[in-house]
């Protein structure tokens, strides 16, 4: 068994923002791969799936964002599931609306909700990000009003168009590996990026 976890906020007025582009693209995925009936269990929404005949749980925390290791750590302690067969989905300040990038594992970044994932996973940082580009808050807005605001019609096709290129991509890392997905779905201008991150973070060159 692997893990697919979206993250986001639960309820109706939270559907829509930035924050929850996770929540976005575990549904998308989990009605790619027949996972279509959803239940509460573990503090979170849960299904089940399958990819080449490997059953994929497909997770929303419904904890709130910043405890979403709550829900997670519940899961994998359950299924007794290593943190390297668990792939997560989230959204990321630092690149611009729509881009993508696939990462194999790393500190979180600031993202509260991978920080909370990482704290309990007994501090196990070794589980590849999906992440979702929401770009950074216009001036003088601040960071939380930016991520639980709702997209504008412009952004929201691009956020569109970025889950339906990304299912092939999570897809890829079940059935291939996260370093033959990173190779087939990063755009180039991510290889910078994430050259830099390696540098600066001493749990991926370690």
């Amino acid at each position: 068994m692997k893990i697919f976890v979206g993250l986001g906020n639960p309820g109706t007025e939270y559907a829509t923002t930035k924050h929850n582009v996770g929540f976005m693209l575990a549904d998308k995925f989990a009605a790619e791969i027949g996972a279509e009936m959803w239940r509460n269990n573990f503090s979170a929404l849960v299904a089940e799936g399958f990819v080449g005949g490997e059953k994929i749980l497909v997770v929303k925390p419904q904890t709130f964002m910043n405890l979403s290791g709550e829900a997670v750590g519940a899961v994998m302690n359950f299924y007794k599931v290593d943190a390297e067969n668990l792939v997560v989905a989230h959204d990321d300040l630092d690149l611009p609306v729509g881009m993508i990038r696939l990462r194999p594992k790393g500190s979180g970044g600031g993202h509260h909700g991978i920080e909370s994932i990482i704290q309990h996973l007994g501090g196990e940082k070794n589980f590849p990000r999906v992440r979702i580009g929401i770009g950074r808050p216009p001036a003088n807005w601040t960071v939380n009003g930016h991520v639980l605001s709702p997209f504008s019609s412009e952004d929201a096709e691009k956020i569109s168009a970025a889950i339906e290129n990304l299912v092939p991509a999570v897809l890829c890392i079940f059935r291939e590996g996260i370093d033959v997905a990173m190779s087939k779905f990063n755009p180039k201008r991510c290889k910078k990026i994430l050259d830099e991150e390696n540098k600066n973070d001493s749990s991926i060159i370690g």
